[in-house]
């Protein structure tokens, strides 16, 4: 019988895998960074049902049950992608959250002074990078789609996790934009790039943001552009009030997803419930 292992053969033909799968750059990393990690834990030993629970246990004393989860998530998809489907474990149960913790939320507030901080600090790409994200509601790794012919035609086509969807850039950001690339003399390709003209890295845009928290007098722990995107999905079902739109913007697969990003703070929360009235 052939012996379970993790080896380095197993885990590159695994990330060939998820590329030929069309998986995300950014999923594709997740994964590998992941099975790093469980191969570290189990080091050269034949694997077995026992250290995969041995694994998942330590995950559950060490992490976060959606950061253990998805750890968790790369294994079973290596082990299934082994024929090893015997070995996979059950993902923790987390109970779906009622509201967001109020240390992590970005408010509109917030935002606007991120944006003063921003044009303050004379980093208008920055500002911009900030305001392209939280008006459109793409992924920051999505912002290479944001590009000169995208703009003059007023949407961007964006392709990730193998499914294409139309973001349309607003009329008051395309007139921010266009003025950019005309300053900056941007003829092509994409608009947010670096002085040797390749896209802004995700850590670079997370470094620089980070950079404004002081000025804006806002929690480093509220700010990434991930939370961007969490704004403008609040603020999009605010007015809409309609999910499923709101998943086809956001590229969700799944309603659940989605339902993710427009939980309210406990603030929010505590003052919905006040309006009840249940009390004499």
């Amino acid at each position: 019988m052939e012996e379970r292992r993790m080896d380095i053969k197993r885990m590159q033909a695994f990330r060939k895998y998820l590329v030929s799968e069309e998986k995300s750059e950014a999923t594709v990393e997740k994964y590998t960074r992941d099975l790093r990690h469980f191969a570290d834990f189990s080091g050269s030993a034949p694997l077995s049902k026992e250290t995969v629970l041995r694994y998942k246990s330590q995950l559950g004393s060490s992490y976060a049950v959606a950061s253990a989860n998805s750890m968790l998530a790369a294994v079973n998809a290596f082990l299934r992608f082994c024929g090893w489907e015997d070995l996979c474990v059950k993902q923790f149960k987390m109970q779906r959250q009622v509201y967001c913790p109020e240390e992590k939320e970005l408010t509109r507030e917030e935002y606007f002074r991120l944006l003063d901080a921003a044009n303050r600090s004379r980093n208008r790409r920055l500002s911009l990078i900030i305001q392209t994200i939280c008006a459109t509601g793409i992924r920051v790794s999505e912002l290479q789609y944001i590009t000169v012919a995208a703009l003059c035609k007023g949407e961007a086509v964006v392709n990730c996790k193998g499914k294409n969807r139309r973001i349309f850039i607003i009329p008051q950001l395309k007139k921010k934009l266009l003025q950019y690339i005309k300053e900056q003399n941007i003829l092509s390709g994409a608009i947010f790039v670096t002085r040797k003209g390749n896209p802004i890295s995700r850590c670079n845009i997370w470094r620089e943001m980070k950079n404004l928290c002081v000025l804006a007098r806002v929690s480093p722990g509220k700010v990434f552009p991930h939370n961007l995107r969490h704004l403008f999905a609040r603020t999009f079902y605010g007015i809409e009030k309609d999910i499923a739109k709101l998943a086809d913007i956001l590229g969700h697969a799944s309603i659940n997803t989605t339902r993710i990003y427009i939980v309210t703070t406990g603030i929010e929360h505590r003052r919905k419930m006040e309006h009840m009235r249940l009390i004499l």
